[in-house]
């Protein structure tokens, strides 16, 4: 439970914070997410959710919510992505999802060197339901 209300604190600042966290509608599903350099966590933070807090790191959260079902729950999801930078190079994006009570939330770590823009394309699958590309930038800072 702490860790969830952590998580929640994180997402509401992280929303504040440029505007980081966005939100997508895809038939009766909302899909939220956002991209922040790991610094943005605190230490204890970090470790919780395995995250490598560095000026070199950057985090995706993504959430899906069902809003055909009453209170609009969080469902699992099969998310895959991949991060590129400027210079066209490529990284793997490996989620790994996160189950506390009733949230179901997906995190994933991508590198970046110095204030990089990087471009962002997820594909989101939740049975023969969902099938989404996501495609969004993110501009990340070296504190």
């Amino acid at each position: 439970m702490r860790r969830f209300i952590l998580l929640t604190l994180l997402w509401l600042a992280g929303a504040h914070l440029a505007q980081a966290e966005q939100t997508r509608q895809v038939g009766h599903y909302t899909i939220h997410y956002m991209a922040l350099p790991s610094t943005f966590l605190t230490p204890a933070i970090a470790h919780n959710y395995g995250i490598d807090r560095s000026p070199y790191t950057g985090f995706v959260n993504v959430v899906v919510q069902d809003n055909t079902r009453p209170g609009h729950p969080m469902v699992e999801a099969s998310i895959s992505g991949i991060a590129t930078n400027i210079l066209d190079a490529r990284f793997k994006l490996k989620f790994r999802e996160i189950r506390e009570g009733h949230s179901i939330y997906y995190l994933a770590e991508c590198p970046y060197r110095e204030t990089e823009e990087i471009h962002f394309k997820l594909v989101i699958r939740k049975g023969d339901d969902l099938n989404s590309t996501l495609d969004f930038i993110q501009k990340f800072f070296n504190d």
